[in-house]
């Protein structure tokens, strides 16, 4: 057979330590053949040096409009209460469409280079800021498809039934280039309303739902009980997925697993923030701060579906962050405690195949005749790459190339 790429001596995610390497064909952007020695011809042939080679990475959870104002924003002056929202919204009047695509231009080619392929991004709409934030993010989707697919969650951050004319700005979002609709109900005077509103909106545009749900250090009010409910009264199983849910991380376990039972049986996904919860969490007290994450391997393990994600990156929620989504599980596996190789395991999933199926993508893996995303990281296996951070060293979008990284070299004396 021809191929358009041959990617020499691969290890796959599943293999085993015994399992030699193998070839991946690629043709017309697929994976056309997988084995070893694969012969034939092919235009462009790269070696993987028997690394770890997988499908891209998924980045479920970020905010592109809201990235990189650190600089701009009021310095953080005590800890509590913190007041991240306010000192990003005080700036958002200075938001213009070409501002917000290139700050969110740079934050995605960091991603990219760190192997990220799938992303959705939430994107932000209110009187203050208009739809300059869609627009901006917007015109990324065409700019960068050779490297990733993005897709755009709208969401009223600053209230929905509380702030007159962002209804309207959600609706127009949604008929003009958004393909998933969001809430942030912690800042809304009537909580129950805006979820109730958003799945009115989903309904009315056939669209999945991606909440900010839950955040707080008691676990009063779930919030997420009332998402399940009307999960299962609409139908929408499957399509609802939910972010941060700090709450639950004060739970006792018993009462914690019987909220994941509820919103496994529903089908409400979860996806951990961790670098924002572990950032703005814990400051109603100055010792013992509890760590304020959701220990996502409990969760899996009560058949939630779940993922990890970077949420912001450089801005009054999260001041740090470069787009590595295997640092952000890497520290959701410290935070968390699950450092057996089983758990390791299912964490990785977290950012890669579950991830993927929290965005509903169908075509994702490494398996003829799915599209050839692949990653090739400077480790031999899943669990050592997440141990380890292992670097991206290639990235390929349907088969072309993206990013080159090289080996580290030490120079001796």
């Amino acid at each position: 057979m021809d191929f358009d790429l041959v990617l020499r001596d691969a290890r796959l995610p599943d293999s085993k330590p015994d399992q030699p390497a193998v070839d991946i064909g690629v043709k017309d952007g697929r994976i056309a053949a997988i084995g070893s020695g694969l012969s034939g011809t092919a235009r462009e042939q790269a070696q993987a040096g028997n690394r770890l080679v997988c499908s891209g990475f998924v980045e479920t959870h970020i905010h592109l409009d809201k990235s990189c104002i650190l600089g701009r924003c009021e310095h953080e002056k005590k800890r509590f209460p913190h007041l991240a929202m306010e000192r990003t919204s005080a700036v958002k009047h200075t938001f213009t469409v070409e501002d917000v695509t290139e700050r969110a231009g740079g934050t995605l080619e960091k991603c990219i280079s760190h192997g990220a392929t799938r992303m959705r991004t939430h994107v932000e709409v209110d009187p203050k800021v208009g739809l300059r934030g869609l627009e901006g993010v917007k015109a990324l989707i065409d700019r960068y498809k050779w490297a990733i697919d993005l897709e755009i969650c709208v969401m009223p951050q600053e209230g929905l039934t509380n702030n007159p004319g962002t209804d309207e700005l959600m609706v127009a979002a949604l008929k003009n280039g958004a393909t998933v609709v969001g809430a942030a109900p912690n800042y809304d005077t009537d909580r129950p309303a805006q979820i109730r509103r958003v799945f009115e909106m989903a309904r009315e545009f056939d669209v999945d739902i991606d909440m900010h749900l839950d955040s707080g250090a008691s676990a009063e009010e779930l919030d997420t009980l009332l998402v399940c409910e009307l999960t299962e009264k609409y139908g929408w199983g499957g399509r609802v997925a939910i972010g941060h849910v700090s709450k639950l991380a004060s739970m006792p376990q018993p009462n914690m697993d019987k909220v994941a039972k509820r919103m496994a049986d529903a089908g409400v996904a979860l996806t951990v923030l961790t670098a924002t919860d572990l950032y703005l969490g814990g400051r109603h007290t100055d010792h013992n701060v509890p760590r304020n994450v959701v220990d996502a391997n409990r969760l899996t393990e009560q058949g939630v579906l779940c993922s990890v994600a970077s949420n912001n990156i450089l801005n009054p929620f999260t001041p740090f962050g470069d787009g590595q989504l295997l640092r952000q599980v890497n520290m959701q596996a410290i935070v968390t405690q699950r450092g057996t190789d089983a758990e390791v395991r299912a964490a990785w999933d977290m950012t890669t195949s579950s991830a993927a199926r929290l965005m509903g993508l169908k075509d994702y893996g490494i398996a003829v005749g799915a599209p050839a995303d692949l990653v090739v990281l400077d480790a031999p296996d899943p669990v050592t790459a997440l141990r380890t951070v292992a670097p991206v060293l290639m990235a390929y979008k349907r088969g072309r190339r993206t990013v080159t990284r090289e080996p580290v070299r030490l120079h001796r004396p």
